[in-house]
């Protein structure tokens, strides 16, 4: 769907085993790009510009996330079900260029490749990484490769959100309580008191916000209880609307709502109205006088605008 006058709209057809896609990320390099993960052991390169897949890369487990590298073109990453990254160049068409087992089985439901830090050498790239038990950051081209779990992201409890905004580098991951089992003891969240309801309801979770310092140091900013789906894994963002303000966009899953919080503070500055159905995406693109963020939930589509002058 074009934005701009005419609105023109294309149906693209997908090959038949594509089934359910996960996560699609277009290109900041090239707008005509698009890379989607699907559940059908596949990542997928599509060209908005003749409505075709042109490249396909098989899978040994279903792909739940995708993203292309922020420094580097020609690089892109997949997260598996089976708790692996694996590691694309879209100069070689055979396969990928690099596979990497996790520190755990744990699917990786989000990848965000991060900015260039001045600390990594030349050619060097990151990649921030979310699954159950934490937050994990891969580098590659330099000796400290990892995976590595990020400090103070390991004992919140179980992680079901991560977002990242290359601007200012600062990461917003979203947990809910872990589920007590027989052998398994309730991990409880500093300085927050969850509380639970059945299976499939509200849940009282958290939301921690960093910053990442140094190639492999993080910085903890601040926290806030937010009600989550322990179900779901939802999907979040951050906003950076100019003048030092950056927002974080997450769903309300009590009251169906959009909320933007400021950081670093978490302050509600606005809520939104949504379905009830599960948020399955959401992005954030800035553009010419106004970023767009889009909310994919149920059958519906639903764009807000802002301002980049920081007036939302």
């Amino acid at each position: 769907m074009s934005l701009i006058p005419p609105y023109d709209r294309d149906d693209i057809l997908l090959p038949r085993d594509t089934r359910a896609i996960r996560d699609l990320r277009v290109s900041s390099s090239n707008s005509d790009l698009a890379l989607f993960a699907c559940l059908g052991k596949k990542l997928s390169v599509l060209s908005m510009e003749s409505n075709n897949v042109i490249l396909t890369y098989d899978l040994p487990a279903a792909a739940w996330t995708c993203s292309w590298d922020l420094n580097n073109p020609y690089y892109a990453y997949a997260g598996l079900q089976n708790g692996s990254l694996w590691v694309f160049d879209m100069r070689q068409t055979a396969g990928p260029v690099e596979s990497r087992r996790g520190l755990s089985n744990n699917l990786i439901h989000t990848v965000h490749s991060l900015s260039h830090n001045s600390a990594l050498p030349s050619g060097a790239r990151s990649v921030l990484s979310a699954s159950s038990i934490g937050l994990c950051l891969w580098n590659f081209g330099c000796a400290e490769e990892g995976p590595t779990l990020v400090p103070q992201t390991e004992n919140q409890g179980v992680c079901i959100s991560l977002a990242y905004c290359p601007s200012n580098d600062d990461i917003v991951a979203s947990y809910r309580p872990k589920v007590e089992t027989s052998d398994e003891t309730l991990l409880s969240q500093p300085q927050l008191t969850p509380s639970r309801g059945g299976f499939g309801q509200r849940t009282v979770g958290s939301h921690v916000l960093l910053k990442r310092a140094d190639i492999n140091c993080f910085e903890r900013l601040g926290s806030a209880c937010t009600n989550v789906c322990d179900v779901e894994l939802p999907r979040s963002a951050i906003i950076d609307v100019g003048n030092h303000s950056t927002l974080f966009a997450s769903q309300d899953k009590l009251s169906s709502e959009l909320v933007l919080q400021e950081l670093p503070s978490f302050t509600t500055l606005q809520r939104l109205k949504l379905q009830k159905d599960p948020l399955r995406d959401l992005k954030y693109s800035p553009a010419i006088k106004q970023g767009l963020l889009s909310c994919l939930s149920g059958d519906k589509l639903q764009l807000f605008s802002t301002k980049l002058s920081g007036k939302r």
